[in-house]
């Protein structure tokens, strides 16, 4: 039964080629995309300004510029959409730190990741060569190889290449540490890399994720935005205009017949939220299988005002804008895990982000900000400030006293304020190995639902979480070769 008609959205034409729903990243690379081709493209978002999880706001006071989510982008800096679209043209500007991450062990020492392979190796005592070994081939080749790794289901340009890189990257993090080192700083430094795709990490391709960020990290960076993310939804947004395509804001869309009529919908959205506003246009099989998508642990996140930088034990820290805050492999593992088996660690896994040091815009002249976040249940209400300021205060003793305020998100609160964030899993949909590969269904086109006309363009497809806009990129090529009949490129 077809849903009663809504008013509709207040935009200058009755009809368009594609309308996208919701404004993140991947929304906006897909209408840029199909714009850019001459399509008539318009854009709705339910909230009063674009962005999805890369939106900068005064969280705390007056003057302090906090990123809701993301702050830290080596992917988006180097993603081959953006790169293609020269976004520096529209405003935005990149910020890089003179090393990209610092690891803290358990005695306040911090490791860096620096822009240097061999640099890196120097600092990780008797396991410098097996890590020089292991990453260098992947980060001299890094070109080459993240646009195979963000390709979605394409078979890669370079077999052999994408071949090395499997080998170890289809490993578990505990896997391949134990397997490559003898000593604790380079598993370590790894470890905390890797729990940034929320998993646990003996389960079978997290490595992937340490040795995609960290060679990263040698290749390009771990850069900010100057003046906060919404500096990269600003500069997408200007592009999209450029090309003519449209952006309404406040608009929430509960049903697809709210929408223009078009030739193709694509949806920024999870799946659940593809089926409660186009349900009734997609088959019951479609339905059930994108319905079985699972999602992992949720965040707890907090920012603070500061008086002043923070007081690290070891000046290291203050060398990079991300700083992991979480011990040994075998801590951050357990900490993972746990999140889990749905409890919280006495001492979670904490990433750690101080962008003023390098980006003074986003606090008043003398001030800070900093954000932390750690993996909780999924859904959870737990309130992790304790834990979290407990953990900073080990490695930067006297913390505390230079926060002026403190805004705290727990996991609900974030889905609440992103519905893309389902318990505040912050990444689409969990990255398992199979997920990680057939998201959000076991599909051959992950992009195109059972409508032709319909598409899912969000983090909950290929490749997945991150600020690189290519499960939009790619859901636009999907639509433009099966609606529009354009050749693919």
């Amino acid at each position: 039964m077809t849903a009663p008609r809504k008013p509709g959205v207040p935009c200058a034409r009755s009809r368009y080629d594609a309308v996208i729903v919701g404004s993140g990243p991947n929304g906006l690379a897909a209408a840029i995309e199909l714009a850019r081709t001459g399509l008539s493209t318009l854009v709705v978002e339910a909230r009063d300004t674009a962005g999805g999880g890369t939106r900068t706001r005064e969280l705390t006071l007056p003057g302090f510029l906090h990123d809701v989510c993301s702050t830290v982008h080596p992917l988006g800096f180097a993603s081959p959409f953006f790169q293609e679209l020269r976004l520096e043209r529209f405003g935005l500007a990149w910020v890089h730190p003179p090393a990209p991450l610092v690891h803290v062990m358990d005695d306040g020492t911090g490791v860096a990741l620096e822009r240097s392979v061999e640099a890196t190796a120097a600092n990780l005592g008797e396991d410098g060569p097996a890590y020089r070994r292991l990453i260098e081939p992947l980060a001299g080749r890094f070109t080459e190889l993240l646009p195979m790794v963000l390709a979605g289901m394409r078979l890669p340009h370079k077999p052999l290449l994408f071949a090395r890189f499997g080998v170890a990257a289809l490993q578990s993090m505990e896997g391949l540490a134990r397997r490559t080192f003898r000593g604790t700083l380079a598993s370590a430094l790894l470890a905390g890399i890797s729990a940034h795709s929320m998993v646990p990490l003996d389960h079978l391709a997290t490595a992937s994720f340490g040795l995609v960020l960290a060679t990263a990290g040698h290749a390009v960076g771990w850069p900010i935005a100057s003046g906060g993310s919404r500096a990269i939804v600003d500069a997408l947004v200007n592009c999209l205009q450029a090309h003519g395509g449209e952006v309404v804001t406040g608009f929430p869309v509960e049903h697809i017949d709210q929408l223009p009529e078009a030739r193709a919908y694509l949806f920024d959205v999870a799946p659940r939220h593809l089926v409660a506003i186009a349900g009734d246009r997609l088959s019951a099989r479609y339905r059930k299988s994108v319905l079985a998508m699972r999602h992992g642990p949720g965040i707890f996140k907090m920012d603070w005002a500061l008086r002043g930088p923070v007081p690290w034990r070891d000046p290291t820290c203050a060398r990079a804008a991300t700083v992991h805050l979480s011990g040994t492999l075998a801590e951050v593992a357990s900490a993972e895990a746990a999140a889990h088996a749905g409890t919280l660690a006495s001492r979670p896994f904490v990433l750690f982000v101080q962008p003023t040091l390098f980006d003074p815009s986003r606090a008043p002249r003398g001030m800070h900000i900093a954000w932390a976040y750690c993996h909780v249940p999924h859904g959870s209400a737990i309130d992790a400030s304790a834990a979290i300021e407990a953990q900073v205060e080990r490695a930067a003793p006297g913390f505390g006293a230079l926060v002026v305020a403190r805004h705290a998100t727990d996991a609900q609160a974030l889905a609440a304020y992103n519905p893309n964030f389902v318990g505040g899993d912050i990444t689409g949909g969990s990255p398992d190995l199979r997920q990680l590969f057939f998201r959000p269904a076991v599909r051959l086109d992950p992009y195109a639902t059972s409508a032709r006309d319909i598409y899912l363009c969000s983090a909950s497809t290929p490749p997945g979480g991150g600020v690189h806009g290519m499960c939009g990129y790619w859901a636009a090529r999907s639509a433009l070769a099966r609606v529009f009949r354009h050749a693919p490129r």
